[in-house]
């Protein structure tokens, strides 16, 4: 039985495997039509996988880099010099996500005290799968005390067992948690361009649970919740400040301005990096033209036109009626710096 077989008690989707010799991903820029493993053998691999999206999501993009530092420090026979280049190849990736730079810091600060960096690095990265797993499932305990039998929950992007170890990220677990507690909860999920992960990716595991999900479009938001169509709110976070601030997929902010007017509860949940004081010190991942002009191989703007992604928003602490963390619900006033 290998590591990741022990939690098939779980039923986790299984983004990120790591076989030892070879980090498995599955490609997310393929589904809902294809479920394919991608079959990576170095650190480079796992980065250029990163940041051509084919993995997403905060705790999943963790997981693969540290399962790629695992690969480069069994490739190069524990080489303390190139782990930790590895590292900053990895870090420059995706630098709005937290836990991506958080993880690697404590695999690197493992290699720097051990005698056996290759296998030292391998069993850190395990115990961090792990502990996500564990993550997760107490997220989704403590989440489901703030939802109804019956409500309706909109969400945006892909925050759910994609995103992090496969149990339910941080949304996708919440709804499983409810429905264990014979809560019935029904999902409006927004398509998210221009990568579509709500329509792609949200809808594929909602489906997979057997939820009653309906897709609706990204501008579609404000015009459900004026009809009375959205009970609450639930989002993930790349990033929580100290302060309460939240950093999420582009789009998150206009969200919570309209649940704001509608008085609709909007929950975030995620990990608190309370190194990160307010909104305002997070660093914003401006993407490709390309991901805007391009959809389905076809262009669907004219040529010798500007564009401007940002792949992420900040939503100020005052739009967030509550943070659920593996440690509990928090209410405002946020105070996480300690």
């Amino acid at each position: 039985m290998s590591f990741h077989d022990k939690f098939d008690d779980l039923k986790l989707l299984k983004p990120v495997i790591f076989t030892g010799k070879e980090v498995l991903l599955l490609d997310q820029t393929k589904l809902p039509e294809t479920e394919k493993y991608l079959k990576l053998k170095n650190c480079g691999e796992v980065a250029k996988a990163i940041k051509t999206m084919k993995v997403r999501g905060g705790g999943a993009i963790m997981l693969a880099a540290v399962y790629g530092l695992a690969l480069s420090a069994i490739n190069s026979k524990g080489n303390l010099k190139i782990l930790k280049k590895d590292a900053e190849i990895l870090k420059n990736t995706r630098p709005t996500a937290a836990a991506l730079f958080q993880a690697i810091d404590f695999i690197l600060r493992i290699a720097e005290k051990s005698s056996n960096v290759a296998e030292d690095v391998q069993q850190a990265a395990n115990w961090l799968f792990k502990k996500t797993v564990e993550m997760e499932i107490k997220v989704g305990e403590n989440g489901s005390k703030l939802f109804e039998d019956g409500d309706t929950v909109l969400t945006h992007c892909n925050a759910g067992a994609l995103a992090a170890a496969g149990y339910g990220g941080v949304t996708l677990s919440v709804f499983r948690k409810c429905r264990e507690k014979g809560k019935k909860i029904k999902v409006f999920v927004t398509e998210t361009r221009p990568y579509l992960q709500g329509a792609r990716l949200t809808l594929w595991e909602l489906k997979k649970f057997g939820f009653d999900a309906v897709l609706i479009t990204d501008n579609a938001v404000g015009y459900c919740m004026q009809k009375g169509m959205i009970d609450k709110v639930l989002v993930g976070a790349d990033r929580i400040a100290a302060n309460g601030d939240v950093a999420n997929k582009v789009g998150t902010y206009l969200i919570a301005l309209a649940a704001k007017k509608h008085k609709i509860p909007f929950y975030v949940s995620g990990t608190i990096d309370p190194k990160t004081k307010t909104g305002d010190e997070i660093k914003i991942e401006i993407r490709s033209p390309e991901e805007v002009l391009i959809f389905n191989g076809k262009r669907i703007a004219p040529k010798n036109i500007k564009v401007f992604y940002p792949a992420f928003d900040i939503t100020p602490h005052e739009y967030v009626t509550a943070i659920i963390t593996k440690d509990g619900v928090f209410k405002p006033p946020y105070n996480f710096g300690g």
